[in-house]
């Protein structure tokens, strides 16, 4: 079947949806075949065959010759055989090409949905595939609307439309429609069958964090610098922990850019959430007291037990800002190292304070 008026539709459909010619194609084959397979009680014998460039489109069947029918659906006699195929005999498979009116009787009859449903499934597709393409990476997202009940808001990205739900929001943060943020896109879930898959995105997670520093330092996307660990209160404070083993390049200077232009950048896109960026160590020792920023350390002693627990002694006029508001200085540096610090001051070391780990 030849009809550039059915090609020039998928052509529209093509530059109007976006969707790939090829992804278009497959979907309206599937659908057909599925349509037409109902006249032939299910069998596994119904083929379709578009060919876009040359503007084509073939249904068939594939039957088996034999002697004698066994099953009408899936066998034909030799001598009906050989008016399709002159030197068929037994146990030959041959194609049946099936009409053009003939398909189009039985995709009215049978699936008078086959294009639409043809079309639907090429569109789940192809934003399986571009989901699937975003997993793990930040994208860049238009607000489309926001419900005032639950302030999950819907934005848009490469032409999906997802929820960022109200608990994946920062803080304090008001989304107006029309404004474009920086999400992440955590997770890709396989809703049914691979072909429904809904991204789980996010504001608050690490990872965005992490993603913007690839994007806006140029040491990290090369690789000469790398993100050791990353501990985030979202919409409060985040401390990132950066290590290059090259001497000559200053990670915690990089990340930061000249005059802070950098990490100011990325300030920014969080709506001013303030990013404590430390020098990875091999040592204990050095990581946590580096983590304690911008606290100063007297010393870091590691139990020998092997808990990873540690006591960490630092100036009496200084111990307030080792621990931080509410805790979060120093509990932020417990998650990014992966210790429980306990915190005295230098005089009354033998009293504890405080501790924290990394609940």
């Amino acid at each position: 079947m030849k009809s550039s008026d059915f090609f020039n539709a998928l052509k529209m459909l093509v530059s109007e949806k976006g969707i790939p010619m090829e992804a278009l194609c497959e979907g309206i084959q599937k659908a057909i075949v599925t349509a037409v397979k109902r006249d032939y009680n299910n069998k596994d014998i119904v083929f379709c065959e578009i060919d876009p460039e040359k503007e084509t489109m073939r249904v068939f069947v594939r039957k088996t010759v034999v002697s004698e029918i066994s099953d009408p659906d899936t066998d034909i006699l030799t001598e009906a055989a050989q008016k399709y195929k002159n030197s068929a005999l037994p146990g030959d498979i041959i194609e049946i090409e099936l009409e053009t009116k003939e398909v189009s009787r039985i995709a009215a009859d049978k699936g008078k949905h086959v294009l639409r449903q043809g079309i639907r499934e090429a569109e789940n597709t192809n934003k399986s595939e571009k989901l699937q393409s975003r997993n793990q990476e930040i994208v860049t997202a238009k607000v489309q609307r926001v419900d005032p009940g639950t302030g999950n808001a819907v934005v848009e990205f490469d032409g999906l439309e997802e929820t960022l739900l109200k608990s994946e929001q920062l803080p304090n943060e008001y989304l107006r429609e029309g404004s474009l943020i920086k999400v992440y896109v955590v997770d890709v879930k396989d809703q049914k069958n691979n072909k429904n898959l809904k991204a789980t995105i996010s504001r608050t997670h690490p990872g965005l964090v992490r993603r913007l520093f690839e994007t806006e330092v140029p040491e990290i996307f090369d690789g000469s610098v790398e993100i050791k660990a990353v501990s985030r209160e979202a919409g409060s404070r985040t401390k990132l922990a950066v290590y290059s083993s090259t001497q000559d390049i200053d990670p915690v200077g990089a990340c930061i850019g000249p005059r802070g232009a950098r990490v100011g950048k990325i300030v920014d896109l969080l709506g001013g959430e303030k990013i404590d960026i430390v020098k990875y160590s091999d040592s204990p020792e050095a990581f946590i007291a580096s983590a304690l920023a911008p606290a100063d350390v007297i010393e870091v002693i590691v139990d020998a037990g092997g808990e990873k627990t540690c006591r960490v002694i630092v100036p009496d006029g200084q111990l307030s800002l080792a621990i931080g508001n509410k805790g979060q200085n120093v509990r932020l540096a417990a998650k990014l190292t992966g210790w429980k610090i306990d915190i005295k001051p230098e005089i009354g070391a033998d009293e504890q304070v405080i501790n924290f780990d990394l609940k």
